[in-house]
């Protein structure tokens, strides 16, 4: 059988646009002599389509688009998608599989994420049972992204009771496929391929996944879609962070590669975030991006990704100095918007500051405190969001994960804006970004890297006043936030546990600040957002 696997970008609920582009797949797929072409998960609506999924015109539409535009495509080449299918006032997550002009076999998801950023019980059933699709001779397996992510001999701890897989294979599957919608984060692309060749060895079977690709809100999709032999080897490796597709002949495999060879570093985050503004920018509507430009290493950083991502023509950077900044930030800050390419606007704060400063300060003496701290980066926020108002700028937050969770942000200040970039983005990674970016030529100045961080809202203010060191911050922060570790876990680690229950305090303290805080691009295995649901208001009173 000659296998078509088709990794596309969707976009969330655009019912007709995603069409488009499946049955542009299903002509390319029939002039490659394909028997069969693979979408990815509810590749007709995008994923996550969340409380869309609510709205009966959409679940209409793509009923419209089954019947009239992808039913009568399968004439002469059988076409697997997925889509929404409402039944008996219940809603699946389906795979569907149509050829000679009908809906040959349907199979819905069994296992249905509800954990991190997956709110799938929300919205759909459970599949009541699973059954093989004789298909050209073969016996497809058809399963959806969950589905295949349960394996007892490869998870020490699985996430469900139940199988799926093994529901079908004693069943006789030749040819095992999924349909996937498997949002990225580091280290994703190595465990995935890992998980998938044990599976495809266990059970001495072929695997077809095709995996969505693109930026939909917070979340990013690589599609490095795969296709691997009965031996577990990579026959196909589909590209990361771009669309893409191939045709397989199941007869006559080429050599087969080592999935331990899947490649992952720091470019990986870079392609990510690019992917991440750029679908978010073209998928709202928007052109053009603002950054504010301090001439330090996050929005530095920031600059660059959005100039990639966008074009050096689309991207304006704006300089703030006041009565604290050091000239050699501005100065950085130019240099790097000439090495950019991109607009630069100078804007000084100090006589705003100032006027500030005399109404606010009745006696005529400014205090320096927090409140005056914040009240620059205060200004600074509504010069940004003011130019972005009138011209139409998308604001781009440069606030990293770090800064994040331990509240080292202001309100309605340096947090103003309607991306944050590196939200997601401890400041460790932020250098190493910074570096690669920097891998052939210097575009962010060489002092930006050299110089100790500081928000500059006071004399000789340094991030380290107020933080433990980055390299000691970070992995206090993974082992609290993305591995849910106790104090004590923590201080075991090698930690000093005064240190520890301070950054502990500091995170969960800062949480109403989050809650404000502008969208965030996904790159870490738990992400402050929809994947991290923490009150507010509470108390903690186990200790």
């Amino acid at each position: 059988m000659r296998v078509a696997l088709w990794q596309m970008n969707p976009t969330v609920g655009d019912v007709r646009g995603n069409a488009e582009k499946i049955l542009q797949g299903i002509s390319w797929a029939r002039a490659q002599k394909a028997d069969l072409v693979v979408f990815p998960e509810l590749a007709l609506v995008g994923y996550p389509p969340r409380d869309l999924l609510f709205r009966r015109e959409m679940l209409q539409a793509v009923e419209r688009v089954l019947e009239e535009g992808i039913r009568p495509a399968s004439q002469d080449v059988g076409v697997l998608l997925g889509a929404p299918v409402s039944e008996g006032g219940k809603l699946y997550n389906s795979a569907l599989l149509f050829f000679a002009g009908r809906l040959y076999a349907r199979q819905d998801k069994t296992l249905l994420p509800n954990y991190d950023v997956f709110d799938e019980v929300r919205y759909f059933q459970s599949a009541r049972k699973r059954k093989v699709a004789v298909f050209l001779g073969e016996r497809l397996g058809l399963t959806i992204c969950e589905d295949i992510w349960n394996d007892k001999d490869f998870w020490p701890r699985p996430r469900y009771e139940f199988d799926p897989l093994e529901d079908l294979f004693v069943q006789g599957v030749t040819l095992l496929v999924n349909i996937s919608a498997s949002p990225y984060h580091y280290g994703k692309k190595r465990l995935r391929a890992s998980m998938l060749s044990h599976i495809a060895r266990k059970y001495a079977c072929p695997l077809v996944y095709v995996n969505q690709v693109g930026g939909n809100d917070d979340l990013i999709f690589d599609g490095s879609s795969l296709f691997l032999s009965a031996t577990g080897g990579i026959v196909w490796e589909g590209k990361s962070f771009a669309e893409d597709y191939t045709v397989i002949d199941t007869g006559d495999l080429p050599q087969a590669g080592d999935p331990s060879q899947v490649s992952e570093d720091i470019e990986d985050v870079f392609q990510a975030l690019l992917l991440g503004i750029r679908d978010y920018f073209r998928k709202t509507g928007f052109r053009k991006a603002l950054v504010g430009l301090s001439g330090g290493i996050d929005s530095s950083v920031v600059a660059a990704l959005a100039a990639s991502a966008l074009g050096a023509e689309n991207v304006t950077g704006v300089g703030m100095p006041s009565c604290y900044s050091s000239r050699e930030s501005l100065e950085d800050a130019r240099m790097l918007a000439e090495n950019l390419g991109i607009e630069f606007r100078v804007i000084p704060i100090e006589e705003i500051f100032s006027a500030y400063l005399r109404v606010l300060n009745p006696s005529g003496v400014p205090l320096v405190d927090l409140a005056e701290e914040n009240l620059q980066a205060r200004i600074r926020g509504s010069i940004l969001m003011f130019i972005s108002n009138r011209e139409g700028h998308l604001l781009l937050s440069t606030g990293n994960k770090s800064e994040l969770a331990m509240g080292y942000c202001t309100l309605y200040g340096d947090m103003s804006g309607g991306l944050d970039v590196l939200a997601d983005v401890p400041k460790v990674m932020v250098y190493e970004l910074a570096r690669y970016i920097n891998r052939e030529r210097a575009i962010i100045p060489p002092r930006v890297l050299m110089k100790a961080p500081s928000a500059e809202l006071r004399p000789n203010q340094r991030d380290e006043d107020a933080l433990p060191p980055y390299g000691t911050l970070d992995p206090i922060l993974k082992a609290y936030i993305e591995d849910n570790l106790s104090p004590g876990e923590i201080a075991a680690l090698g930690f000093d546990e005064v240190v520890v229950r301070e950054v502990i305090r500091q995170v969960d303290r800062a949480e109403y600040k989050r809650r404000q805080a502008a969208l965030g691009l996904r790159v870490t295995t738990k992400a402050f957002g929809v994947g991290r649901r923490m009150p507010i208001a509470w108390k903690k009173g186990w200790e």
